[in-house]
């Protein structure tokens, strides 16, 4: 089939010019060679499609029916390019952006928000989920996503922004419970477990001065897997989370919830937006990564 097509372009360069010659130059290549494409798709085909004499080249009967097709065929594909060009230079067509739900409502959508609104042409679709998305099975563009790293060959990541992790509990709490003063004094307290990371009742604390370490493990008796619902849990006095700060900037500056060993810190991450890796992004994925990381540096 591919080879049919490749004749089929090659006939309907050598009618449009009349001359085996005149195709070999617009194809970059060399005139036996386009005879020998005019020859295979004759033989393919069982018909005749050109009479060839010294002076020139004339249409059998065959030969005008096909040229018809093979016309249409070159306009295809040609439209196809074109096509496929205005995906790649302009923003317009579908970009599929996954992230979490609290990043996608909290930092995403505010950063994309004007940007989206300038170009009509460009349909978004967002997927939010906790879990990880396989980029290619789901045609993803754009992952966003927090790690220490990111060490898939076959994704190219691109920083947005440092992250810090902390332990959090609503004024209303820390007044009904013991003090907390030092890790230690973890052992009395509940954790709300945000079960989206390996062993989240585990904390793993470092002496902001001394650079001492201390791993805990707290009693937990709520679990959930959504950090809005461990937030809301937090701000109604169940317990403590372990929470990233961008997640909880609002809630920390109006004092629904407050830090505490502030002498400490969690282990901080990295927010990556990661593409698949390939020479050349289509200029949508260009200027969104150029939006995202313009947001992440202001905010």
């Amino acid at each position: 089939m591919l080879d049919n097509l490749r004749g089929m372009a090659v006939f309907a360069s050598v009618v449009g010019h009349g001359s085996f010659s005149g195709s070999a130059r617009e194809l970059g290549i060399t005139t036996s060679a386009v005879s020998q494409q005019i020859r295979s798709l004759e033989n393919e085909l069982g018909v005749v499609l050109l009479h060839r004499s010294t002076r020139k080249l004339s249409l059998t009967e065959a030969g005008e029916s096909f040229y018809e097709a093979a016309k249409d065929v070159v306009s295809a594909a040609e439209q196809g390019r074109i096509r496929v060009n205005q995906l790649r230079d302009e923003l317009a067509g579908s970009l599929r952006i996954a992230t979490t739900p609290e990043l996608g409502v909290h930092h995403i959508l505010p950063a994309l928000s004007t940007w989206m609104a300038a170009h009509d042409d460009l349909s978004i679709n967002y997927l939010a989920d906790n879990h990880y998305v396989d980029m290619i099975d789901e045609r993803i563009d754009i992952a966003v996503r927090m790690s220490p790293s990111i060490d898939d060959h076959a994704l190219s990541s691109y920083p947005l922004t440092d992250v810090r992790q902390l332990l959090v509990a609503s004024p209303q709490y820390l007044r009904q419970h013991p003090k907390i003063e030092s890790p230690k004094d973890l052992s009395e307290h509940n954790l709300i477990c945000i079960e989206l990371t390996k062993d989240p009742a585990i904390l793993e604390l470092t002496q902001t001065e001394t650079g001492k370490k201390t791993r805990i493990k707290m009693q937990s008796r709520m679990h959930t897997n959504n950090v809005f619902m461990a937030t809301t849990l937090a701000k109604e006095g169940h317990g403590l989370i372990r929470v990233m700060e961008m997640d909880v900037r609002k809630e920390l500056e109006s004092g629904a919830l407050v830090e505490v060993l502030t002498g400490y810190k969690l282990p901080s991450f990295v927010l990556y937006a990661v593409t698949l890796s390939r020479e050349q992004q289509p200029a949508k994925i260009v200027r969104c990564l150029e939006v995202l990381k313009k947001y992440f540096q202001t905010n």
